[in-house]
């Protein structure tokens, strides 16, 4: 049996990513200066405009506007022509300290007062259920649909900033199609790239360059065939992007930023939020485990689901879902992971080091899959302890 599956992702340019980018780099600069900063920041922004809301408790200083334009100018909105450029930008801010009701629950769980365990401190900054999943298909431990729209827009940021292709600007996306043949991968389907790009360049430039420039240096060439289909900037130009072509709101591409689609994603984003809030630290807790236990051969596929109560340590439920490639019942598996991996906000702190200025460098191309020693749910640390299980 046959079945297409389908995975996207954009770039840095795109305004849901400009406006994931700026929350996270507020967050940086307040774990700079203090790294108990308890931060929900979130951004929107249209044409000629950013507005920075949320709440904040910190005891560092964040000159927000200034991050904001160092934001956008990285990544590449330099021109007033782009009807949108960290110059001309109006930066605006709405931004309170974190409740003290939420706030309460956090400092001090419920758990704690009756364990007295260090880990039982800090209590889940709201409630919620996160996943996290890893499979053997590529070397990311990801699905080939994910890993291929997530590099192709890496690809494609790549030509602009050094000027391969000097007609491209930030705006873009990627689609990926793949098939399968009784579970078995066998072949793209299907690629779709969307680019912004300036007034005086030809369609049939930017598609021959784009499959020159970009998808033959990322996709290798045994998945392709004769029947793969090209979608270059189908609608024909793409000259108006960015804010100026779309407002864009911090959180609105969790797809994007977790497995394009493959496995459940949670209740919540990631961006601007520091790991005290598990839909970000449990995200990437589960993450880790999940790629740990497939690393560790325990199962070919593992999603694992964890479920939270505002103020409280301690997860509600971890379960671990194999799709019936496990070496044991999900059962056992499930008992695993809870063995092996400690799902309290604090302890996930501890452990994969999230007190950092990392942040920035998530909120584009995905947080899960990359090769970087920051992304701390990356490592394969604990695969001999679950080889012994």
């Amino acid at each position: 049996m046959k079945k297409l599956f389908t995975s996207e992702s954009v770039t840095e340019g795109h305004p849901d990513k400009v406006c994931d980018q700026i929350s996270d780099a507020i967050l940086d600069e307040c774990l700079k200066q203090d790294k108990n900063s308890r931060v929900a920041c979130e951004c929107v922004t249209t044409t000629g405009l950013v507005m920075v809301v949320g709440e904040i408790s910190t005891k560092a200083y964040a000159p927000i506007e200034n991050i904001a334009r160092e934001t956008i100018r990285e990544i590449g909105y330099d021109d007033p022509k782009l009807g949108f450029d960290y110059q001309n930008v109006a930066v605006l801010t709405s931004l309170i300290e974190q409740s003290p009701d939420i706030a309460q629950g956090v400092d001090d769980s419920m758990d704690y007062k009756s364990t007295n365990d260090k880990y039982d401190k800090i209590g889940a900054g709201d409630q919620g259920m996160v996943f996290g999943y890893a499979d053997d298909e590529t070397e990311e431990y990801l699905p080939l649909s994910v890993v291929y729209a997530q590099k192709l827009v890496q690809r494609l940021t790549y030509v602009r900033k050094e000027k391969i292709l000097d007609y491209l600007r930030p705006d873009g996306k990627s689609q990926v199609t793949v098939e399968y043949e009784d579970g078995v991968l066998k072949r793209v389907d299907s690629i779709v790239i969307s680019t912004q790009h300036s007034e005086d360049v030809s369609l049939e430039q930017i598609k021959k360059d784009v499959i020159e420039k970009v998808i033959k240096e990322v996709i290798d060439p045994k998945y392709i065939d004769d029947d793969t289909k090209y979608y270059i900037n189908p609608t024909g130009k793409f000259v108006v992007g960015g804010p100026k072509g779309d407002s864009g709101l911090t959180g609105r591409k969790i797809i994007v930023d977790s497995y394009g689609g493959y496995s459940k994603s949670g209740g919540g984003a990631f961006s601007g939020k520091d790991a005290t809030k598990v839909d970000r630290s449990a995200a990437y807790m589960a993450r880790y485990a999940a790629k740990n236990m497939v690393a560790a051969g325990l199962c070919k596929k593992c999603e694992i689901g964890v479920a939270y109560a505002i103020g409280v340590a301690r997860p509600l439920s971890i379960y671990v879902d194999s799709f019936g490639t496990g070496k044991y019942e999900d059962e056992k598996l499930s008992e695993i992971v809870k063995e092996v991996f400690d799902f309290r906000p604090q302890a996930i702190i501890d452990k994969l080091d999230l007190q950092r200025p990392i942040f920035k460098k998530t909120a584009a191309y995905g947080h899960f899959g990359r090769n970087d020693q920051d992304f701390t749910w990356e490592k394969l640390d604990q695969v001999d302890k679950l080889k012994n299980k």
